[in-house]
């Protein structure tokens, strides 16, 4: 058994974040299911959104969060967020980040702006500020004598007092299977905080990392924490359409530097959307492009940037210029074909505002939890800045509480279970669920269709348990068990949002209820 203060299962934004603010004081175990810098927050291109310039303001930001989020933002958790911004980059530059800058900007940095922003107050590294963002902290976790990486390992389920027969509910860490080794490690701490990210994939097309696999999420509900709003899934309006490419993202900034949305003939269509047009919010663009693709019968539309300078092109979007040239098109002379694809999870574990869940010693921070910042529907630009500011939080509340005295914990009984005779099982059911929530529980949503994807998540459900009692675990069946979990809460939530608001779109009901409600869960309800 290892033994640690703090157990943090997740190395993107939000659990390096909390890492080095916890390693000055606290022994530190930082769990990863591939290597460090393998993770959502790695692959974020656009930036981080914070009030840096003189011109903007705090309630501008506030105001562009709310009205984007459908009415269902937290105002009191945006507010908090929003007012730690600088300081969360203020550190993040003090670490070394190479951000962007701009000599004549009197912030010396150069800011974009995106869709749904009033200003530009988007701080960015070219067009890879994830990659910049993890790779300068991710040496200094690798440095820190106080923080144990285990990469290539991943977690089963949570030990909590409950599941150990003791009154309460607390946790006390988490069994992780070390991949390399193929056993599981019991893990124990005072503290565990959940960093997974979101759950991406239990949809067939996304942008997301493989690791997105909604692990935290369902570690928490099987635990006994409640989830929210966990119907707003949020479909990225701009995901390359290319056969040799995968989950490939074309940055909200191209939009918010003057990108135009045509169809093949060259036609421009926002404009029939939205006032906003290209600057619209994520959910109404991504709403147009499915509209727009139905109706012409179309495999994707396309973002045109080609009318600006090559050269003001190749310095804003430089990554994405070199990959689209390799696969052949030149961004400076052709346009970009693009479909949506699922992006970010906007509900989650409820939490509070130092990341605590409904579990004594156990929190969730990052795409993972439901804070109340995005509402119906995530800001651009604004999860990277949330990890970091309740990561923060999280890390000050651990930091002042007394050490936890760990009971006495049973190692991983895998007595009763044998080698699977077919691994099949695990790939086309993992293949049927994400089909299933693809084709029906997307963009636009009937009851008809969720009731068809619940009845076969509920189908799927029965026999992965089934297989997860009794055979050996892999990482594949971990995955495949917390995917089912995940979607079945999606649907479930779905079911009882009878409105349309932000990234939930009814057909059976298009109209906005004028009470904004959260939809809750609980286990055992």
């Amino acid at each position: 058994m290892l033994k640690f203060d703090v157990l943090i299962i997740g190395s993107g934004l939000a659990g390096m974040t909390l890492a080095l603010h916890l390693a000055e004081h606290r022994k530190v175990a930082l769990v990863t299911k591939r290597d460090l810098l393998e993770g959502s927050s790695t692959y974020a291109q656009g930036g981080i959104a914070a009030v840096l310039d003189t011109g903007d303001s705090v309630e501008a930001h506030i105001q562009d969060t709310l009205v984007a989020g459908a009415g269902l933002c937290n105002e009191e958790t945006t507010r908090f967020i929003v007012e730690h911004s600088k300081e969360a980059i203020d550190w993040l530059i003090e670490l070394g980040v190479p951000f962007t800058k701009d000599e004549t900007h009197k912030t010396g940095y150069h800011l974009t702006r995106e869709g749904g922003h009033s200003h530009r107050r988007i701080i960015h590294a070219a067009d890879a500020t994830g990659a910049a963002v993890t790779s300068t902290l991710g040496q200094k976790i690798k440095a820190h004598p106080n923080i144990t990486l285990l990469e290539d390992h991943i977690a089963i389920d949570l030990i909590t007092s409950k599941k150990l027969g003791q009154p309460g509910n607390r946790c006390f860490g988490a069994y992780v299977l070390d991949k390399q080794a193929d056993e599981v490690v019991t893990v124990a701490a005072g503290h565990t905080i959940l960093a997974s990210g979101g759950a991406g994939k239990v949809y067939l097309y996304t942008t997301n990392p493989d690791t997105a696999t909604g692990d935290g999420i369902a570690m928490g509900w099987r635990a006994g924490c409640r989830v929210s709003n966990m119907e707003f899934i949020q479909f990225h309006p701009t995901c390359l359409y290319h056969p040799h490419t995968k989950s490939f993202l074309i940055t909200e900034a191209v939009r918010g530097e003057g990108g135009i949305l045509r169809l093949p003939d060259g036609t421009r269509f926002m404009p029939a959307h939205d006032a906003r047009a290209e600057l619209a919010p994520r959910d109404v663009v991504a709403r147009a492009i499915d509209f727009e693709m139905k109706r012409h019968g179309l495999d994707c539309v396309y973002l045109d940037i080609s009318y600006k300078p090559a050269s003001f092109i190749q310095e804003h979007f430089p990554n994405i210029y070199a990959h689209c040239l390799e696969l052949g098109i030149d961004i400076t002379k052709e346009p970009i074909p693009v479909v949506p694809a699922v992006h970010f999870t906007c509900g989650g574990l409820v939490t509070d505002l130092s990341g605590h869940t409904d579990v004594d010693g156990l929190y969730a921070v990052g795409e993972v939890a439901c804070t109340g910042l995005h509402g119906a529907n995530r800001l651009a630009s604004n999860s990277l800045l949330e990890c970091m500011v309740i990561g923060r939080a999280a890390a000050s509340e651990i930091l002042h509480t007394q050490p936890v005295e760990l009971p006495t914990i049973p190692s991983w009984d895998d007595s009763r279970v044998t080698d699977p005779d077919e691994e099949v099982v695990i790939s086309h059911n993992w293949d049927e669920l994400r089909r299933a929530m693809w084709d029906y529980v997307g963009i636009v949503r009937t009851n008809k269709r969720l009731e068809r994807a619940l009845n076969r998540i509920k189908l799927l459900s029965e026999e992965i348990n089934e297989y997860y009692s009794n055979f050996h675990v892999s990482n594949d069946l971990i995955e495949l068990r917390n995917l089912v979990q995940t979607a079945e809460l999606i649907v479930r939530s779905a079911l009882l949002r009878k409105e349309s608001r932000g990234l939930h779109y009814s057909r059976d009901y298009p109209d906005m209820l004028a009470e904004a409600r959260d939809t809750t869960l609980s286990p055992g309800a």
